[in-house]
């Protein structure tokens, strides 16, 4: 697949990348995708949840009623779960929701989701990404350049930019990361992913390595 390479502006630069069908030409493994995705999710879950039980209940053990004549069930004490305040029976504990996953099932997910943007038409190669300064204005101007201004919209940088990223911090559903940390999540909950050409090749040379 051959993509035009696009300037800030957005206008051609007379200039074609040909982006390599190992990574970006693949039939999508939608389970892998999945897989990657629960991943992303479990592990940014806190698992901090937390319902005091039976024996964590501050009240007294103390029998309320005599144990026959009350004309009910025989009562227990104020920590019993079927009474207002007392314990949770079978209650959230704090746990961990991370698990391990294949690096080779990671891989396929990632050049799943980026093949599947590239059969939608919804990669942009840039040959550059730079402002002189920190300015949402700035990359507003370049979004609405290249026609997704409104969109989700991912940018994917070769390597950590802080003024591109700072620009990017105010406007919504925009999000700016590096190659290294780039991930299924990121680009299936995108409309629109931006690469530099820098960074079609460091993904290239990491994928097919």
């Amino acid at each position: 697949m051959e993509l035009s390479i696009l300037n800030q502006a957005g206008e051609a630069t007379g200039k074609k990348i040909k982006l390599s069908a190992e990574v970006f030409g693949i039939e999508p493994n939608d389970h892998a995708i999945y897989l990657d995705v629960k991943q992303f999710l479990a592990n940014n879950r806190q698992g901090t949840a937390k319902a005091k039980q039976r024996s964590e209940n501050a009240h007294s053990t103390r029998k309320l009623g005599r144990q026959k004549g009350g004309g009910g069930a025989r009562p227990g004490d104020l920590k019993s779960p079927v009474r207002v305040g007392g314990g949770t029976i079978f209650g959230p504990v704090p746990r961990d929701y991370s698990f391990k996953l294949n690096k080779k099932v990671k891989q396929l997910a990632r050049r799943s989701a980026l093949s599947l943007r590239a059969k939608q038409g919804e990669i942009i190669v840039l040959d550059a990404l730079n402002f002189e300064a920190p300015k949402t204005k700035a990359m507003l101007e370049v979004m609405n350049n290249l026609k997704i201004a409104g969109k989700k919209v991912l940018f994917v940088m070769p390597e950590v930019n802080e003024v591109v990223m700072k620009s990017a911090n105010n406007i919504q559903r925009t999000n700016v990361t590096t190659v290294s940390e780039m991930n299924t999540y990121s680009i299936m909950n995108s409309n629109a992913v931006v690469l530099l050409t820098d960074s079609v090749k460091a993904i290239e040379a990491t994928f097919n390595a």
